[in-house]
């Protein structure tokens, strides 16, 4: 009997890796991504799943997995895939044995992200198979193709989603829905084919070239590339996400709608563009489809309508479909949501990262930040960091200012799970190239800005499963640093104090601000803070916190406000009631 569920594209890829027989499935938490890991933990009775310390070793686990005949998973978003890029690029020359699926979670309009890439171009430069779903449907039954390509060519397959793919929920024909374990290709050594040196990799070269002739044709007679007939004034080749607003803007017109985009089905987009009158390439993001069905001798129709550049929409098309036809007036807004007020990020009420930003602020630090909830440091009224690169990249940036002649105090920020995924090799190249740099890691116990998924740090895993606690002092002092200290991010005077030692030093320190993230905690409330209206003396100091659980209470003066706490929002942690000068702010029951 079938089973239905309305399932996000990011719950139909693991139900669909399970009813693939998924064995392996590693992946490190990455927004629009995380809930792909988290739901193929729904299946561990079936599925080996763990969160790993980065992509790469992410990516090197389902190689493993592969290499010897297991069917396998990697889920990342799409700068993961940077991080990943070693393995992946030598493994498709190596070739998969048992099915690999290598899950790219792009975010276009870069929702939650440090840039906006557009990783099919990836697929392309690692020759390997790519399906672009544009809805759950597709995702559940494209996960379940991507294994058996990947087995019968001999290469990883990617399956790409984007933000909107990967959060928005449809219906799912789960048909006879029934996981268990897909039989394991048995292992044979052959060195020739799992150590690529030069004398090896050069046949492997030739084979993928070979391999992405054949996976050409197999593209053209998939049933995930279809021609939706329509009127023929307008032929639209599409994909993805981007094929939803098609539909909507260009009901009525012929439409090559495209699943398995890589390598591209050349003979079929050839067949496409002599029905139609006038070709047109409606993508998101990169031209990445359009460049080579021009590459291919296909006129291609221009337009002046940006499409290329951050989320597309409907109202983006709106706005194509006036430049094209001159049937419709023009949209007045870029994005959907341009009319809605918007609401600054901020940290948490009792979040531990902002007693650090507060004191190195005061303390006049140059501080080279990461990426994670702490990059917020960055923003009013803390306005305590000065850059934010990629993950791990804080501690490097802060060795380069030093080696560059940057005076006065300079630290590197970054969170614990951060440090598990790239700060370790950081600490360690600033130590051994003697560099005086002091990192400091936001140790709140769990990886907090995806969702508080688990790290080496909290003592589980995955799947639930107790495991050992690594602790960074430790690892530090293992390293050969000298001076490793752990404080309560909550106390100010007692962190004011550790930093400005660590940053006046001349030799290299790790500072760990331990504090758990309020949330994930779920603490049991020792009191929250109230202000005593009779002592506060509307200085402002305390607001230079950016605590939301703080609001203006009453005007004492044209522009000078008490302070007053919400106590829906306070969390207790008195950090507050530290900077207060007057005694105004005290716990209370």
């Amino acid at each position: 009997m079938s089973e239905k569920r309305l399932l996000s594209a990011n719950e139909a890829v693991a139900y669909g890796a399970a009813q693939a027989g998924c064995v392996v499935a590693s992946a490190y938490p990455g927004t629009p991504s995380t809930e792909i890991l988290e739901n193929i933990a729904r299946f561990k009775d079936t599925i080996k799943c763990e969160w790993a310390v980065n992509e790469k070793v992410a990516m090197e686990t389902a190689i493993g997995a592969s290499m010897v005949g297991a069917r396998s998973l990697t889920a990342m978003k799409h700068v993961g895939l940077n991080v990943a890029m070693d393995p992946l690029m030598t493994f498709t020359y190596v070739g998969a044995t048992g099915g690999m699926v290598v899950v790219s979670a792009d975010d276009p309009g870069m929702h939650s992200s440090q840039n906006e890439q557009d990783n099919r171009n990836i697929a392309k430069f690692a020759r390997m198979p790519m399906f672009e779903p544009s809805d759950s449907q597709e995702a559940y039954d494209m996960v379940q193709a991507a294994f058996e390509v990947s087995e019968k060519y001999h290469v990883p397959a990617m399956l790409r989603l984007t933000t909107r793919t990967s959060h928005s929920s449809s219906l799912v024909n789960l048909g006879e829905f029934s996981p268990a374990p897909h039989p394991a290709i048995p292992y044979v050594k052959d060195i020739t084919h799992t150590i690529p040196v030069p004398a090896f990799a050069r046949g492997q070269r030739l084979a993928a070239q070979k391999r992405t002739m054949e996976m050409s044709k197999a593209a053209d007679r998939s049933r995930f590339n279809r021609i939706e007939p329509g009127k023929r004034q307008i032929g639209i080749v599409t994909s993805g996400v981007a094929y939803q607003y098609v539909k909507e803007v260009f009901p009525e017109f012929t439409v090559l709608k495209l699943g398995w985009t890589n390598p591209l089905p050349a003979g079929l987009i050839r067949k496409f563009a002599k029905s139609v009158r006038h070709l047109v390439v409606i993508e998101e993001l990169d031209p990445f489809l359009e460049e080579q069905i021009r590459a291919l001798g296909i006129k291609v129709q221009g337009h002046k309508t940006e499409l290329n550049m951050l989320e597309l929409n409907p109202d983006r098309l709106q706005n194509l479909r006036h430049e094209l036809l001159k049937d419709v007036p023009r949209s007045k807004t870029h994005r959907v949501d341009a009319t809605l007020p918007t609401r600054p990020p901020v940290l948490c009420a009792g979040c531990g990262h902002r007693s650090v930003f507060y004191t190195l602020a005061k303390l006049g630090a140059t501080v080279t930040g990461d990426i994670g909830c702490y990059t917020l440091g960055a923003f009013p009224p803390l306005n305590a960091m000065d850059s934010t690169i990629c993950m791990g990249a804080s501690i490097g940036n802060a060795a380069g200012m030093r080696k560059a002649g940057r005076k006065g105090r300079i630290c590197a920020v970054l969170g614990d799970s951060t440090f598990f995924h790239s700060g370790l090799t950081g600490i360690l190249s600033a130590l051994y190239n003697g560099t005086p740099v002091t990192t400091v890691v936001l140790d709140n116990r769990i990886t907090a800005m995806t969702g508080h998924q688990d790290n080496p740090g909290t003592g589980r895993t995955l799947a639930g499963d107790p495991a050992p606690v690594t602790e960074i002092a430790d690892v530090a002092r293992a390293m050969g640093y000298k001076k490793v200290v752990k404080v309560p991010a909550d106390d100010l005077a007692e962190l004011e104090k550790v930093l400005k030692d660590a940053m006046d030093g001349d030799e290299g320190a790790v500072v760990i601000a331990h504090a758990p993230c309020r949330i994930a905690a779920r603490l049991t409330k020792e009191g929250l803070c109230a202000v005593d209206e009779a002592k506060c003396k509307a200085c402002g100091a305390c607001f230079k916190m950016g605590c939301p659980a703080m609001t203006r209470g009453r005007e004492v003066a044209p522009g000078r406000f008490q302070m007053k706490i919400d106590p829906t929002q306070c969390a207790g942690c008195r950090q507050c009631s530290q900077v207060c000068r007057f005694g105004a702010i005290k716990r209370v029951r």
